[in-house]
C-alpha cells in the first residue's frame, strides 16, 4: 500500500523542480530577440528587407522579417516616418611614401667606410 502512493507522491514531487539543461536554451531565445530587433531597426532605417538580410547574414531571416513585420505594422498604425540611416563615410588616409633611389657604387662604399 505504502508503494503505491510512494511513486505518485515522488513523480509529484519532481514535477515542480527545475532540472537544469530540460529548459530551453536562453542563447537561442536571446538570438531571436536580437534578429528580430535587428528587422525592427531596418523597417525604421528605411532599410527593404533585402537589404536587411544581406547587411545580418549570420541573423536568421525568420526573426529578421518578423522584427520588420511588426515594426511595419506599428509604423503604419501611428503614421510614423522612417529615418533614413545615414553612416559617413571614412576617407582613407593618404600615406606619402618616399622614393628610395638605388645607391650607387660611390654611395655603398661610402656607407660601408662610416660603419665601424
Amino acid at each position: 500500500m505504502i508503494s503505491r502512493l510512494l511513486i505518485p507522491a515522488i513523480a509529484l514531487l519532481l514535477t515542480a523542480c527545475d532540472i537544469p539543461g530540460m529548459g530551453p536554451d536562453p542563447r537561442i531565445a536571446q538570438r531571436e530577440a536580437e534578429a528580430k530587433a535587428v528587422g525592427g531597426a531596418c523597417r525604421h532605417g528605411l532599410r527593404s528587407i533585402e537589404d536587411c538580410y544581406s547587411l545580418n547574414e549570420e541573423a536568421s531571416k525568420a526573426a529578421v522579417f518578423a522584427g520588420w513585420k511588426a515594426m511595419d505594422e506599428y509604423m503604419r498604425e501611428n503614421k510614423i516616418e522612417g529615418v533614413r540611416a545615414s553612416v559617413p563615410k571614412a576617407e582613407p588616409a593618404e600615406e606619402i611614401l618616399s622614393e628610395v633611389k638605388p645607391k650607387t657604387g660611390k654611395e655603398k662604399a661610402a656607407a660601408k667606410a662610416t660603419k665601424p
